[in-house]
């Protein structure tokens, strides 16, 4: 098992940046596939970003050329990078880890709001 803490939410004017980080309690360099959902009041849970190998890399369409993932091996830390911030980003983001038997692990999630 995994355990996922992200951080780094906040509220942040439109046009703003944040920088979503989430630590993992064990080495996330082979074994786990890792990406970032998010999950709107009175929405279902979507896919923002996550790694479908050990460099490549999907987007939501709503997100591509502002958002961008990226992980440090090192400190077992995946990153979300999301510049020229929206209003309809505002939503819980979660980190998720999906190991080799196909195992889901979820963070706590950490709240976005994007408002002036």
């Amino acid at each position: 098992q995994v355990q996922l803490v992200e951080s780094g939410g906040g509220l942040v004017q439109p046009g703003g940046s944040l920088r979503l980080s989430c630590a993992a309690s064990r080495s996330i360099s082979s074994g786990y596939r890792m990406g970032w959902y998010r999950q709107a009041p009175g929405k279902q849970r979507e896919l923002v970003a996550h790694f479908t190998s050990a460099f490549t890399t999907t987007y939501a369409d709503s997100v591509k050329g502002r958002f961008t993932i990226s992980k440090d091996n090192a400190k077992n830390t995946v990153y979300l990078q999301m510049n020229s911030l929206k209003p309809e980003d505002t939503a819980v983001y979660y980190c998720k880890a999906i190991d080799a038997f196909f195992n889901s692990y979820w963070g706590q999630g950490t709240q976005v709001t994007v408002s002036s």
